[in-house]
């Protein structure tokens, strides 16, 4: 089935020190976009949905990474695929993921803080979440086959990477949105519009300029995109039924399990101590960033079309 990603494994992208500088920059506009979005309330509102909170934890930094690494050995893709789709699993909520519940008609404030909770933990979260089963994938597969990528995993500088690249402006972000509100409410949207545009011409520029291996790969990545995809969504909204919260908590804990930040994912595979470029890994994460959005807005239309009951949240018990 996948023949033609066979090669590419042995993919380096043509990619500048000026690249990574802009998608730097563009990480830490989206992060301190965010940030100036984190209010208290949004971590006291995990108390007025503790059970639909929790879930949405459970979902999102334990199940997830788990199912992706079994998605992985049902599709056996090359190892860089695989490698770029624990990668994935192992970032934190994507920054669209609160305007997909909005248009979906979920529970926004639970969202807002699932997307909080996520980011503030994801310098400790992302790298023991990729250490441990990006380590065992490839312990599994070093013997039988040759990894084009770090056979040893470096925790310490992921770790210190995600911190610089989420830590220090989602600090900066939320000490400007106290310190001055009236900025933060001024600008926010703002910053997420530019902070996405940006994110957007980084990708369209890193897809142009190795245009030469997309013809190759598009569609059997496309369809690694698309299972995965169907996965993670998937994931949230069936934990939440299974538990039997409300509804539109389903709908954001299945956005929330199923929209992922590609940014980083996509800033770490191009980071020279970490996967230099990696083609495979950063075709998945920047194929799965486009993916994603199309996916979530779509599915959030089709939501927005279905009445929901009359909506109780998960503190509430159903009568």
């Amino acid at each position: 089935m996948f023949d033609s990603l066979a090669h590419i494994d042995n993919v380096r992208l043509n990619f500048s020190e000026g690249g990574l500088l802009y998608m730097n920059i563009t990480l830490a506009i989206i992060m301190f976009g965010v940030a100036l979005d984190i209010k208290k309330d949004h971590f006291k509102n995990i108390l007025l949905y503790p059970r639909s909170a929790f879930l949405g934890v459970f979902s999102q930094i334990l199940l997830l990474p788990a199912l992706t690494f079994l998605l992985v050995f049902l599709l056996n893709p090359p190892p860089s695929i695989a490698m770029g789709m624990i990668l994935i699993a192992a970032c934190p909520g994507g920054n669209i993921s609160n305007f997909i519940s909005a248009l979906a008609k979920a529970n926004v404030a639970l969202s807002v803080s699932l997307t909080a909770f996520s980011t503030l933990t994801a310098t400790i979260v992302t790298p023991i979440n990729f250490a441990f089963w990006g380590g065992m994938y490839v312990r599994y597969y070093e013997k039988a086959k040759h990894l084009n990528i770090p056979i040893q995993i470096d925790f310490l500088q992921m770790a210190q990477t995600v911190f610089i690249l989420l830590g220090v402006p989602l600090i900066i972000g939320m000490w400007a949105g106290h310190k001055f509100p009236q900025f933060a409410e001024k600008y926010r949207k703002k910053i997420r519009f530019i902070s996405i545009f940006l994110y957007m011409t980084f990708i369209v520029g890193a897809l142009v300029a190795n245009a030469q291996f997309i013809p190759g790969v598009i569609l059997a990545l496309g369809l690694v995109v698309f299972l995965l995809n169907v996965q993670t969504l998937s994931t949230g909204y069936l934990v939440g039924t299974v538990f039997r919260v409300s509804r539109a908590d389903r709908r954001t804990l299945s956005i929330e399990t199923g929209i992922q930040n590609s940014g980083l994912a996509l800033v770490l595979i191009f980071n020279p101590k970490l996967f230099n470029a990696n083609g495979g890994m950063a075709f998945m994460a920047a194929w799965w960033g486009i993916w994603q959005m199309v996916s979530g807005i779509v599915l959030a239309l089709i939501w927005a079309k279905i009445k929901l009951p009359e909506y109780r949240t998960s503190k509430v018990p159903a009568k």
